[in-house]
C-alpha cells in the first residue's frame, strides 16, 4: 500500500527522464496474480517510476532496479488485496466524498480545484486517472477504519499506566527516531521456515555490522510497509512504539543497532537514528462571554441580528452585560452565568466564533455574527498563555496508544489477509 501523501503525488507527477536504467521496457506481461485479478508489467513499471522520482526528490539513495520493482510489486499486491476486500464488503466512495477530498487536497497545496487539475494535466497525467487513484486510497482508508481502527479502544486506565510508566523511566518527553527491518513470518510458520528466516535476519544484521547502510539494506530486504522509506518510522515517543522496541530505544545510544528481535510478526532489526526532548504545550486561552439569539420560523436572521444590535448599543451605553445575557441569551448553559463561557482554548469553538474571538480587542463588543447555533455578540474579558502540557500529555498519550494498537493490529490483519489470498508472483519468470 502506498505511503505517500497526495501532496507528494502531485509533486512528482510530471513525466521526467529516468536514465538508462529505465530506457528499455520489456513487452507487457502478467507479473502477479492476486486472487481473481492480475498486475501487468507496464503498470508495475509506471508505479516504480513514480516512486523512483519521489526517492530522488527526497535525495534518498536509489535501490537497485530489481529491488525497487520487487518492493513496489509487493506494495501493489497488498493494495489490490485490500481493494478487493473493500469491494466485497460494499465499501464505495461516492463522488461527493471524492470531490470534497480533492478540494481539501488543492487547498493544502495552495491551489484551486482548477489549479490542481491544470498542474496534474501539465505533467502529462490524466486528471480522471488521478481521481480514481484518490478514490481507491479513500476506499482503503475506510476499509482500515471498519476492520481495524473501529475495533481499537483506549481506556483512562491505560492512559494513566502509560504516563506513570514514562514517569518511572524518566522518559516523559523523550522522542525517538527508529529505522526498522522486518523479515516477516506467516501465521502458521513451520519450525524449518522460522529457522530459515532467523538465519536470513542474522545474515542481514551481519552485513549492517560490517558497514552496510541501514536504509539501503531495509530497501533491499525488509518486508515492512515502510521498506522503500529506508525503514524510517519517523519521530515517535516510546509509547507510540511497539513495547519490544520502546524498551530498547530508551537504553540505546544514537547509531546503535539492535540484535535480531523475534515476535509473532517475524524477525526485526532496529537502529536508533535520533533522540530528542519534546516540548511544553503553551496555548493562548481567551476568557469571553456572549449573548446568543436563535432563529426559527418566528424569528428571522434579520430580526435576530437587529435585536443584538440593540443589545450591543445598550451595553455600550452602560447597561450590565451580565444582566442582559441572563435576560435575553438563549444559550441556557452560559445565560445563567451572565453569558460567561470561561477560559476557551483554540479549537473548542465553531470556526465563525473562533474567527471573531481571535480578532476582537479586550472589552470591546463584537458586531453581531452568525454561526450554526444562531446569532451572537461577543466580549473578550481577558487573554492568557496557559501551560496545557498535562492535558496535552493525556491527549497525546491516548493518540499514541491508539496509533500503536492500530499499527500492530493493522500489520496482523494485513498478514492474515495475505495468508488467506491466492497470490502468484511471476516477476522473476522469463517472459
Amino acid at each position: 500500500m502506498k505511503r505517500f501523501t497526495l501532496a507528494l503525488i502531485i509533486s512528482f507527477i510530471s513525466s521526467l527522464p529516468y536514465g538508462a536504467t529505465w530506457a528499455v521496457e520489456e513487452l507487457d506481461r502478467i507479473v502477479a496474480v492476486v486472487n481473481e485479478d492480475v498486475i501487468a508489467l507496464t503498470g508495475l513499471q509506471a508505479e516504480a517510476r513514480l516512486i523512483a522520482e519521489e526517492l530522488r526528490r527526497r535525495q534518498v539513495a536509489m535501490p537497485a532496479p530489481e529491488v525497487l520493482l520487487r518492493q513496489v510489486l509487493e506494495r501493489m499486491i497488498m493494495e489490490k488485496l485490500q481493494v478487493q476486500l473493500a469491494e466485497r464488503s460494499g465499501i464505495k466512495v461516492d463522488d461527493n466524498t471524492l470531490n470534497r477530498t480533492l478540494r481539501q487536497t488543492a487547498a493544502r497545496n495552495n491551489l484551486s480545484l482548477t489549479g490542481l487539475r491544470d498542474e496534474i494535466e501539465a505533467g502529462g497525467q490524466s486528471f480522471a486517472l488521478f481521481r480514481e487513484e484518490l478514490r481507491k486510497q479513500i476506499q482503503i482508508k475506510q476499509l482500515h477504519q471498519r476492520f481495524v481502527d473501529n475495533k481499537i479502544t483506549i481506556t483512562e486506565q491505560e492512559i494513566d499506566n502509560f504516563l506513570a510508566n514514562q514517569e518511572r523511566q524518566g522518559n516523559v518527553r523523550k522522542e525517538y527516531q527508529l529505522q526498522h527491518i522486518l523479515i516477516s513470518l506467516p501465521e502458521a510458520a513451520t519450525p524449518e521456515l522460522i529457522a530459515e528466516k532467523k538465519a536470513h535476519a542474522e545474515s542481514i544484521l551481519a552485513q549492517i555490522r560490517s558497514g552496510a547502510d541501514f536504509a539501503q539494506t531495509a530497501m533491499a530486504y525488509s518486508n515492512s510497509r515502510l521498506a522503500l522509506e529506508g525503514g524510517d518510522l519517523g519521530w515517535r515517543s516510546s509509547g507510540e512504539l511497539p513495547a519490544m522496541f520502546s524498551e530498547l530505544a530508551i537504553q540505546m545510544k544514537e547509531g546503535d543497532v539492535s540484535e535480531v528481535l523475534h515476535n509473532i510478526s517475524g524477525f526485526h532489526i532496529i537502529r536508533l537514528a535520533g533522540k530528542r526532548d519534546g516540548e511544553k504545550s503553551i496555548i493562548k486561552q481567551t476568557h469571553c462571554r456572549h449573548i446568543l439569539l436563535k432563529t426559527s420560523e418566528l424569528v428571522s436572521d434579520s430580526e435576530a441580528e437587529q435585536r443584538l444590535i440593540q443589545l450591543k448599543e445598550r451595553i455600550e451605553a452602560g447597561e450590565d452585560f451580565v444582566e442582559l445575557a441572563k435576560a435575553h441569551s438563549e444559550d441556557s448553559a452560559s445565560a445563567r452565568l451572565g453569558g460567561d463561557l470561561g477560559w476557551v482554548s483554540p479549537g473548542e469553538m465553531v470556526p465563525e466564533f473562533e474567527e471573531v474571538m481571535s480578532d476582537l480587542p479586550p472589552s470591546k463588543i463584537s458586531e453581531p455574527f452568525r454561526s450554526q447555533y444562531g446569532w451572537h455578540i461577543l466580549q473578550i474579558l481577558e487573554r492568557r498563555e496557559h501551560d496545557n502540557t498535562e492535558q496535552a500529555r493525556r491527549s497525546k498519550a491516548s493518540l499514541l496508544l491508539r496509533r500503536a494498537k492500530v499499527e500492530e493490529e493493522l500489520q496482523s490483519w494485513l498478514r492474515q489477509l495475505q495468508d488467506e489470498a491466492y497470490i502468484e508472483n511471476r516477476l522473476n519468470e522469463n517472459p
